[in-house]
């Protein structure tokens, strides 16, 4: 299973529209506080611009709704369900992503049989509540090599207030790709800005 460098984690099918003109091909759909019909819609428009540029979709936080629609996958929190039920659930098909902050639990959701580990955050962000600990570019490096020394293969990726200037010192440390919101969302042009995140991965990790 490929998964792609660059993850674009948004709240509203508009914003995907926008990010997918620009070339994502990898949407995650995060909503909070919401009620489940207005969940479900969302999620459904969310779907139709995703099949139509070709893009995959993960939805944040609830397997049964990604059941439910057919969609690519989940990602699951540390808080949410666990990556080995979300899987029993699913099944071998669906793509599972986990949340991670440490080189232990990239072990954890290594063994769980993740298809990614989204590792951070890198600095602080105001998409998040309840932030983990800040990695920094140093705490990444030390964990990537940790993962090296383990044999561990799954790809991971950086995620937390990454912007486009952060891109090629975040792949050096061995990250397979980068997960971002409002370096996207929130642009001026969010097509260009989805652009530049793609030109600056493909140097490395070809989308």
């Amino acid at each position: 299973m490929k998964i792609n460098a660059l993850h674009y984690i948004t709240t509203s099918p508009e914003a995907a529209e926008l990010a997918c003109q620009g070339g994502v091909r990898w949407v995650q759909l995060r909503v909070k506080n919401q009620p489940p019909a207005i969940w479900k819609q969302l999620a459904l428009d969310t779907q139709a611009v995703c099949r139509r540029h070709g893009a995959t979709l993960l939805i944040n936080d609830n397997p049964r709704l990604a059941q439910e629609i057919g969609a690519d996958g989940v990602h699951v929190g540390a808080t949410d369900m666990p990556p080995a039920e979300a899987r029993e659930m699913l099944g071998p098909r669906f793509i599972i992503g986990g949340t991670a902050n440490t080189f232990a639990d990239v072990q954890r959701l290594a063994a769980a049989g993740v298809d990614y580990v989204g590792l951070g955050p890198f600095r602080f962000t105001s998409t998040k509540e309840k932030l983990s600990p800040i990695l920094g570019l140093a705490g990444y490096a030390e964990i990537m090599r940790q993962c090296r020394a383990a044999g561990l293969a799954v790809p991971v990726l950086g995620i937390g207030g990454i912007a486009l200037g952060d891109v090629a010192a975040l792949l050096e440390t061995g990250l397979h790709g980068v997960a971002v919101s409002g370096a996207i969302g929130s642009a001026a042009d969010p097509e260009e800005s989805a652009r530049l995140f793609i030109r600056e991965l493909s140097a490395v990790n070809p989308i």
